[in-house]
């Protein structure tokens, strides 16, 4: 561990010190954290750090040494200035002098890169018992609401029910199409890492086909052997050809969907609804507690909590217009709830650059 803070806080006595943690010590703190996430884990700022992005943990320790609160914080520079960024967190201890110090700290680091602005993204849904307070507590530290660079609105599968009843759960279509997909001749596997180049392959034809931007297939290679064994490769095989692929993972709470790829044949043929419950499955049995279908028009989030029927009918027209309406729909059918994220929140530290920054990260 190396000191961030040479001094311990005036706010708890003495009690409380200001860290950077090895990597072993923060991902055992993000897996027993309430809001520990994957984007928290330290594989994850390895995996961005490959994209150009500098990683910092900062932590708070009590007086007994033990973590209690903190953030991975991902940094990236250009013409000798910076962006901080906290994906899925900072995770906050719930107690205000040990947060404003984790806060302090965030802050110091991002200004000795001379970040534009500081950015946090809580690991908190707005249903979440927690999320009233903590957004009224970021409002109160001066930091400003932001739309967010993760997902805000997504579906998530409950998982702590028997297979059965998740499968029930399931729209009648989906069940029937992932009946089709094995009556058809569909053969899920799990693959290795000799299965990446194919499950490229399939990325960069579904690019392609459906317009959307892909990473390069060191990305994709890295992210599967970074979370290994909670990363997975499952392949859809038929007639001895991979025609879809899916790569998905799991952290101590949720399994996450995050990459996937279909040929035509394996679209007709049902293979991503026959992967996806094979990843539904896979995740439950690792002990998560739900599946995260990661990312659904923000439409949609906003019409789940709507205040009127009107409301609720204008944002779901919406939503019609989003590019995710679509896959919007595939996952819909597995039954999930929707749920939404807190916003964004910015600390801006270079005032006359703020929007600037803004502009170009929208674009």
């Amino acid at each position: 561990m190396s000191a961030i803070l040479a001094r311990p806080s005036q706010e708890r006595c003495g009690q409380l010190a200001l860290i950077e943690p090895e990597a072993a010590t923060w991902d055992r703190f993000v897996a027993q954290h309430p809001q520990g996430s994957l984007l928290q884990q330290h594989g994850w700022g390895e995996l961005k750090a490959s994209g150009g992005w500098r990683v910092r943990r900062v932590a708070i320790t009590d007086a007994d040494g033990q973590l209690v609160a903190g953030a991975s914080l991902l940094l990236r520079s250009q013409y000798g200035l910076s962006v901080a960024y906290t994906p899925r967190g900072p995770l906050f201890a719930g107690e205000p002098a040990t947060d404003r110090l984790l806060l302090a700290g965030l802050e110091r680091v991002a200004r000795r890169a001379r970040a534009v602005f500081l950015r946090l993204e809580p690991s908190l849904t707005e249903g979440d018992p927690a999320a009233d307070a903590a957004h009224t507590w970021l409002l109160l530290q001066g930091l400003r609401p932001e739309p967010t660079i993760q997902p805000r609105s997504s579906l998530h599968v409950d998982l702590r029910r028997p297979e059965a009843t998740i499968l029930a759960a399931c729209s009648k279509g989906h069940r029937a199409d992932i009946k089709r997909a094995e009556r058809g001749g569909v053969q899920v596997r799990v693959g290795d890492e000799a299965d990446l180049g194919a499950f490229y392959a399939i990325m960069r034809a579904t690019g392609a086909r459906a317009s959307f931007g892909i990473h390069d297939e060191a990305y994709y290679r890295a992210a599967w052997c970074l979370f290994q064994p909670r990363s997975r490769l499952l392949l859809a095989e038929l007639d001895g050809r991979v025609v879809a692929a899916h790569m998905v993972f799991a952290d101590a709470r949720a399994g996450l969907y995050l990459y996937s790829g279909a040929h035509e044949a394996g679209l007709k043929a049902g293979a991503n609804h026959l992967l996806e419950w094979h990843a539904l499955c896979w995740a439950r049995a690792l002990g998560c507690a739900h599946y995260d279908l990661w990312g659904i028009p923000d439409a949609l989030g906003r019409a789940a909590v709507a205040p009127d029927e009107a409301t609720h009918v204008a944002l779901e027209a919406e939503a019609q217009a989003d590019p995710l309406v679509g896959v919007y729909r595939f996952k819909k059918g597995f039954g999930g709830q929707v749920v939404r994220y807190l916003p964004a929140y910015d600390r801006v530290l270079i005032a006359p650059l703020y929007e600037l920054a803004l502009r170009r990260i929208s674009a």
